[in-house]
């Protein structure tokens, strides 16, 4: 006879023998309930190591924001010591390397510090696919767990006997424990996934701000004007010789 997941549980209790629990709960499960409870760890320890990594990024990043509105034009100093002091966080990259190009022009300087940016996407989307996986897994293996709970019970009725009751019943509580355990991690994964892209989101635009903060504090420079001026000036000169009359 198969107890029902209530009997289950009371007899673990009584007996306290959580591993004869977990080794009889396998086997009546077919594997699936166990699974899905690594399945749910994992998702916790994704869950937690994400989160406080998005927490330091997003923070850094509003205040890398703040400390550079304060920085002057072509103050170089200053922005190496903005770099060195969010070393740590994935913006910082940004600043390095507009230093390490500047002088060059606008157009470059952006394509270089494109290419530092998408050298931090990896960083920021880490283990994003394994919590997606666990969203569209779970309820799979859930919906996998009802149909063999309902296997079970449909064997039990068609073999009949003083047992039959308990084992469709106890066929139909494994079903549900199954369904119940996709469902969880389904619910909890789906939730912090929508959370972590939103933070992903936060931080390319913090990411795509700092870019063009430090582009125009660094290409803002008193040459370029003055290239500016003496070019506007020849024009000018060209401009005068050519109205002036032949023969003059």
């Amino acid at each position: 006879m198969i107890p029902s997941p209530d009997g289950v549980l009371v007899k673990m209790f009584q007996s306290g023998s959580l591993i004869d629990f977990i080794i009889e709960i396998s086997i009546l499960s077919f594997g699936l309930i166990p699974l899905m409870a690594v399945m749910l760890l994992g998702v916790i320890a994704i869950v937690i190591e994400r989160f406080y990594y998005f927490v330091r990024v997003v923070k850094a990043g509003e205040a890398m924001e703040h400390d550079l509105e304060l920085v002057k034009p072509q103050n170089v100093d200053q922005l190496s010591q903005v770099a060195k002091h969010y070393e740590n966080a994935p913006q910082s990259k940004i600043i390095s390397a507009a230093i390490t190009v500047r002088g060059q022009s606008a157009e470059a300087m952006d394509r270089q510090i494109e290419e530092a940016l998408l050298w931090q996407l990896p960083k920021l989307d880490r283990n994003m696919w394994m919590l997606d996986t666990a969203v569209t897994l779970g309820p799979l293996l859930g919906l996998f767990g009802t149909i063999a709970g309902m296997i079970e019970s449909f064997n039990a009725i068609g073999l009949g006997g003083s047992g039959a009751a308990g084992k469709v019943t106890g066929g139909i509580g494994h079903a549900l424990m199954a369904t119940a355990c996709g469902l969880l991690i389904a619910i909890i994964g789906v939730c912090f996934l929508n959370y972590f892209n939103k933070r992903i989101r936060i931080a390319m635009h913090q990411m795509e701000l700092i870019k063009t903060m430090v582009i125009n504090r660094l290409c803002n420079t008193p040459s370029s004007t003055a290239a500016v001026a003496d070019k506007s000036t020849s024009t000018a000169g060209v401009n005068a010789a050519a109205l002036k009359p032949q023969g003059a």
